[in-house]
């Protein structure tokens, strides 16, 4: 019977750190949508063609999905708290301290994830997509499916730039080692060039751009595990030395 209440008392923490996350997220897509007109016109700066909407509620889905991503983007740290207070009490506490100090890096790395997406890999695949068709076809984009796009090539980076924090996390935990990562290596080369082509269009310099620095943060966070994993044998040993000395001073006293 205590091992169902246990389990039901879990659920129910999980059911209302959920709803925090959630709260969290309405309340800056609340504030999102506010602002979202000014965001919409530097989205669309220096667009040659002018968007198009099928239907009076397309704007409507529109504005929603832009400020949602900038919503995600504000709901991050507080998404990142709530899952290191849920697992705290299953933690060691060096091992929840660790996790605590990985939010803001979870926060910056998401933020430099979209920025990338944005900045650099969605122009490269809008301009080559566009190039196919023109002066072939009448170009036509709907805002819907423009923004939708747009959505596509800047999320996905966000979670894939969440790489060395979550290797940084587990060597801290003791998981993962250099070790383990470098002998990885290859298997995880392949795995993120396929994910490099799947999310670029077929050719040669839209591939580069996403590949290389996806093992460039592969690499990165070998280099810091290897910084992590350091440390921990350093703090490891000095606290063997110590115990070994506080037995030997205990021989010495008897």
């Amino acid at each position: 019977m205590g091992d169902t209440m246990n389990l039901v008392e879990h659920l129910g923490e999980l059911r209302r750190r959920l709803m925090i996350i959630m709260a969290a997220f309405v309340v800056s897509l609340l504030g999102a949508f506010l602002f979202v007109r000014p965001m919409y016109d530097w989205l669309t700066r220096g667009m040659e063609v002018k968007l198009a909407l099928l239907g009076p509620s397309d704007i409507l889905w529109v504005y929603m999905l832009i400020a949602a991503v900038f919503a995600a983007a504000a709901t991050m740290p507080v998404l990142a708290y709530q899952l290191w207070a849920f697992v705290k009490p299953a933690f060691t506490e060096r091992e929840h301290k660790a996790a605590f100090q990985m939010i803001p890096a979870v926060t910056a790395l998401f933020i430099a994830g979209i920025c990338f997406g944005y900045f650099v890999v969605f122009p490269v695949v809008y301009s080559f997509l566009g190039g196919l068709s023109d002066g072939q076809f009448d170009t036509v984009y709907t805002a819907e499916r423009y923004f939708t796009f747009m959505a596509h090539m800047t999320l996905p980076f966000g979670v894939l730039f969440e790489m060395p924090a979550a290797v940084l996390f587990l060597t801290k935990l003791g998981i993962l080692n250099p070790q383990r990562l470098a002998k990885a290596r290859k298997g995880a080369y392949f795995a993120l060039v396929v994910i490099g082509v799947l999310v670029t269009p077929p050719d040669l310099v839209s591939d580069l751009l996403v590949i290389i620095p996806l093992l460039l943060l592969y690499e990165c966070s070998i280099t810091l595990s290897r910084i992590v994993y350091r440390k921990r044998l350093q703090e490891q040993e000095r606290q063997e030395r110590e115990a070994q000395e506080s037995s030997g001073e205990g021989l010495v006293q008897a």
